[in-house]
């Protein structure tokens, strides 16, 4: 396969959020939303402040961020490169909700002693396979390659190591060569056509963009569904809310889920506003987007019960491989924000 807000508004909200990825509403509708703010979470003198990484896990935020543009919004999003940046200003109380990696959330759970609690799933499998060889279609396929990744000692490490262990392969049945930068991947695979890569999207999409010879393979979370025990998904980042701020603001935090759910729907709805507000703030590329959007779908916005089972299950994973990759033990059952 080739290709690839700080009131409710008070009582002059006109209309509701998340209009901005192409959403209208007629005048009754605009009343009625405005009717079912009123009852929602939006405290009047409250802006949720919101941190997230650039990439899959600030996907799914777009239409809501667009939406959040008044001075008046119960919002405040700050974008930034790296996970290191965002901890401190949890920690610190200088951020109220923050869109990470899972691992991460779990080690500032036991850093802060319990003072994050996750609230949903934003991100999914974003890990795929590629090659020059369309016949390449599992795990088993990989031995005696040559595998091109990033991420040596991160999540995408961890993952390839566990399940190549659960299909009983060896890590000495093939090699396994980690880059800097997805493009030093691309490089080398249009160096050496019997090589693999392995690459995150949106980079695994720019990458067949670049190289049209290039095959999408298959997914890691074909191999992770078959061993996982209930068959959920990988959960490659969280969304956290400050537990002190949870337990001040209930409400505030289930009407940011709901908004948060409510910006995903938007932009799969609308693949083509959300890619131009995603390369507005500085996400990726428009062209690219709209591919991963339409194609991949990494964005989600999973909570309750279905959001505890796929992040322990994850957890679990990492923990087995390398503990330190979540804090030296598994949360306990308060690390999840159930309601």
């Amino acid at each position: 396969m080739k290709r690839i807000f700080t009131s409710l508004m008070a009582a002059v909200l006109s209309f509701s959020l998340l209009t901005g990825c192409g959403q209208g509403g007629s005048a009754p509708a605009a009343e009625e939303a405005q009717q079912e703010a009123v009852k929602a979470g939006y405290e009047e003198g409250l802006t949720t402040r919101v941190a997230a990484l650039k990439g899959p896990t600030a996907m799914g935020l777009v239409c809501l961020m667009d939406d959040s543009q008044s001075e008046d919004a119960p919002y405040q999003f700050d974008l930034y490169t790296a996970g290191d940046e965002i901890v401190p200003l949890i920690a610190q109380g200088e951020v109220d909700i923050a869109l990470i990696p899972t691992n991460l959330a779990a080690t500032l759970y036991q850093r802060t002693e319990g003072g994050v609690q996750v609230l949903d799933v934003n991100a999914g499998n974003v890990l795929y396979v590629v090659s020059h060889d369309e016949a390449l279609t599992d795990l088993a396929g990989l031995k005696g390659r040559t595998v091109y990744m990033t991420g040596k000692g991160t999540s995408p490490d961890w993952t390839l190591q566990y399940l190549l262990s659960k299909a009983g392969i060896s890590t000495d049945e093939l090699t396994i060569e980690f880059k800097s930068e997805p493009t030093e991947v691309v490089s080398a695979l249009a160096q050496d056509s019997a090589a693999v890569g392995i690459l995150p999207q949106p980079f695994a999409t720019v990458a067949m963009m670049q190289d049209q010879e290039l095959s999408l393979n298959f997914p890691l979370e074909n191999a992770w569904k078959e061993y996982s025990p209930d068959g959920s998904g990988i959960a490659t980042g969280v969304t956290v809310v400050r537990t002190a701020f949870a337990e001040e603001h209930p409400a505030a935090v289930a009407q940011f889920v709901a908004d948060h759910q409510q910006s995903v729907t938007a932009a799969e709805e609308d693949p083509a506003r959300a890619a131009q507000l995603i390369e507005e703030y500085g996400i990726v590329k428009a062209a690219v987007a709209q591919q991963v959007i339409e194609n991949f779908n990494p964005m989600t916005a999973i909570s309750g019960e279905q959001m505890q089972d796929w992040v322990s299950g994850y957890l679990g994973m990492l923990y087995e491989i390398a503990s330190d990759a979540v804090g030296g033990k598994l949360p306990d059952e308060g690390f999840y924000y159930l309601g």
